[in-house]
């Protein structure tokens, strides 16, 4: 009887044997599926996290954007730069506050802050006609013509109603970046100086 007890179970032994090669071809089965369906999950929650629609923005960020509206509107831009700061502070994906502040860039003569700015709004919506008319034109301020003819296309294929905006850019393309950027890119000749007669 202590033989009996002593040898082990037959059908122990080939269940031990084949428990590594089992859990081998399970884990070699379904990694992939698994790995698979955690990309893709990860991806789709990452994208609504990203373009969270216009609705969705925090309240009081949007109170703060319009707080730095009316103070760029009124010609107080560092209020309005707080404000919009703040704004997004509160809520990094309120696209609006991005445009607001590309605004108070362009009217300060800071093109390439505002250039930047609007390209945060765009990463949040690629199809922004006002983000992109907006880039346009500070790309024309800043003598970028190329650049604004590509904003220029987007903008026109994004465009679906009220397009006014969007002749608004052609026109400043047609137009040409002002006078001083010109003189600028140019380089302006510097006055000699006098020479000096050596006794």
């Amino acid at each position: 009887m202590k033989e009996a007890m002593d040898k082990p179970n037959q059908n122990d032994d080939s269940w031990a044997e084949s428990t590594p090669e089992t859990w081998l071809e399970l884990c070699m089965r379904f990694t992939p599926a698994s790995i698979a369906l955690a990309a893709v999950l990860t991806t789709v929650s990452s994208v609504g996290l990203t373009q969270r629609p216009d609705a969705q923005i925090s309240p009081l960020s949007v109170e703060w954007q319009h707080v730095g509206a009316t103070a760029r509107k009124a010609g107080n831009f560092e209020a309005a730069n707080d404000a919009l700061e703040t704004a997004l502070a509160v809520d990094p994906r309120n696209r609006a506050a991005y445009v607001e502040l590309a605004e108070v860039a362009r009217a300060q003569g800071l093109q390439g802050k505002a250039i930047r700015l609007y390209r945060e709004a765009l990463l949040l919506d690629p199809s922004d006609v006002g983000a992109l008319v907006g880039q346009g034109e500070a790309m024309v301020e800043k003598g970028a013509i190329a650049k604004a003819k590509e904003n220029l296309a987007q903008a026109r294929n994004a465009c679906k109603s009220d397009c006014a905006a969007v002749n608004k850019l052609a026109a400043a393309i047609e137009k040409g970046p002002p006078a001083t950027v010109l003189s600028a890119k140019e380089g302006v000749a510097l006055p000699k100086s006098p020479e000096t007669e050596t006794p």
